[in-house]
This record gives structure tokens, C-alpha cells and sequence, in this order.
């Protein structure tokens, strides 16, 4: 099998700063914690950023503060959303790729997100991807349920992304797929010849999606983000998640793949940018 891609999704837009006392939303936080997770085994950080208040924010200027400060601490891949925060604009979410990060995330169709709606119709989705194309980042393909899969292929027949492409199949979302090994083997299956794929479960689907992935080759997504508990009632840390993943992975005997092993597989130049 392949080297595990584990990525660390660290702050996200739904999460409260007051949930936890771990969310590392100021750009020198987050360049801490980079730094940890990468020593825990992490090969990729997962970027939303949050202003000095802690709320949701798209400005350009904040993602490059984020980025120089994850760059200046590990040689960890840099993701950045463009899915932001609910009721963002196309080009609010897409203003952060001026920035020029090494993958931006591309989520492939509206979904219901627990009381709200993630609208990403047509042609929102061409924006994002047009932006993407256009400042030369490479793309991750956001699944959250499973007609996004289709949605992606007529991205690709408009020649909007490409396949083989990497995906990222967000599962147990209220509202999307839920967190399964039977809709996670149904995903997987219809995937086009050489693609990469990782799996993001949410809450306390986090881990057992993780192991699945861990087994039958795919690549894990783990993080406050997605789930803040390391076991029930007790808080968890972004470096924690990630080592318990590495230390799974380690036990059933599949490598991690380093920041530079990734890039190879990901398609992602063996260097990053300058910050």
C-alpha cells in the first residue's frame, strides 16, 4: 500500500474558540501546532482562518500570515479551504488563493450542514475552480455525499479539474453521507483509475473512518475540525489526533509518507513556493 497522507484539518469555520482551549486560530498558534503535528507524523495542514477575535475570516492578508507561519516551522504541505464559512461568497471564499498555497480544497455540491445549507451549485463550483486553475494550486475534491461524485465528473468534462485527481470524502456530516464502511466503499469503488483518496469522518466517526482508510489504502484526514474529543468528555489536541493515527498506521504496518513523499503522490512539486 502507499505511504499514509495524514492531514490535520486544525481550526475549520463551524468550531467556537470557547469549545476548546486547543483551537489554534491566531496565525502563530497555528504555526505551532503545525510544527507538533508534523513531529506526531502529519504530512499536510488543512487551513481556515479566524481573526484575532476568533471568527471566520477570508482575508488574504490573514492566510498569508498563516502560511509563513506554518512554513517557518515544518515543511508540512499547505491546504487552504475555499469552502470558508456559511453565506460566504465565491470570492470571498476564493480571495485566500492569491496567496498561492500548494492545494486548495474543492467541494463538489450543496450540501445540508446541520441546520444550514452549504450552497455550492454550478456555477459557484466553476468559479472556484476557475480561480484555482488560474492562480495554480492544486486542487482536493470535496465529497460530501454522493451525487458530488458526479458533479465532479461534469466539472471534468467541462475541463474545470482534472482525473486522476485527489478526494477527500467528508462523511458523517448531518445532512451528508453518513460515516460508514458501507457508503465509503461505495465512494471508493467509482473512483476513475488513479486517483488518491482520504477520509475526514466527523465527531466520534473520526476514528473508526480513519482505521478503515489505514487498511484498505486510503489516506486519513483527522483534526478539531472534524471532531474535538480524543475519547468521550475528554478535549482533545490537533498533534494528538494526529499521533494516534500515526501510532495506528505504525502498528498495522503501513508507513507514513513525509511531507516530500506525499507531494510525489499528491502531484504537487517537490518544493513548496517561497512564503
Amino acid at each position: 500500500m502507499q505511504p499514509l497522507i495524514v492531514t490535520v484539518a486544525a481550526v475549520g469555520a463551524e468550531l467556537a474558540p470557547d469549545a476548546t482551549p486547543h483551537l489554534p486560530y491566531t496565525p502563530e498558534r497555528l504555526g505551532e501546532t503545525a510544527a507538533r503535528c508534523r513531529e506526531a507524523g502529519a504530512a499536510m495542514v488543512h487551513v481556515h482562518c479566524r481573526d484575532d477575535a476568533g471568527a471566520n475570516t477570508s482575508e488574504p492578508s490573514r492566510f498569508d500570515e498563516a502560511l509563513r507561519a506554518v512554513r517557518s516551522r515544518s515543511d508540512l504541505i499547505v491546504q487552504f479551504t475555499t469552502g470558508g464559512a456559511i453565506g460566504m461568497s465565491a470570492q470571498e471564499r476564493t480571495a485566500p488563493l492569491r496567496v498561492r498555497p500548494d492545494m486548495a480544497t474543492l467541494t463538489c455540491g450543496t450540501v445540508n450542514f446541520g441546520d444550514e445549507v452549504f450552497e455550492n451549485s454550478f456555477p459557484i463550483m466553476r468559479e472556484i475552480a476557475r480561480e484555482i486553475a488560474r492562480h495554480g494550486v492544486v486542487p482536493e475534491l470535496e465529497i460530501f455525499d454522493a451525487g458530488h461524485l458526479d458533479n465532479a465528473r461534469i466539472l471534468e468534462r467541462e475541463g474545470l479539474v482534472r482525473f486522476p485527481a485527489h478526494l477527500d470524502f467528508v462523511l458523517g456530516v448531518p445532512g451528508g453521507l453518513a460515516a460508514n464502511e458501507r457508503n465509503l466503499s461505495f465512494l471508493t469503488g467509482g473512483l476513475p483509475a488513479g486517483c488518491t483518496w482520504s477520509v475526514a469522518g466527523i465527531g466520534r466517526a473520526q476514528l473508526p473512518m480513519a482505521m478503515l482508510a489505514i487498511a484498505v489504502g486510503g489516506h486519513v484526514r483527522v483534526g478539531l475540525e472534524d471532531n474535538i474529543y480524543y475519547t468521550k468528555g475528554r478535549l482533545a489536541t490537533n498533534e494528538e489526533l494526529g499521533a494516534r493515527v500515526a501510532r495506528i498506521a505504525t502498528e498495522f504496518g503501513r508507513p507514513l509518507a513525509t511531507p516530500a513523499q506525499a507531494r510525489e503522490l499528491l502531484g504537487l512539486p517537490a518544493a513548496g513556493r517561497d512564503a
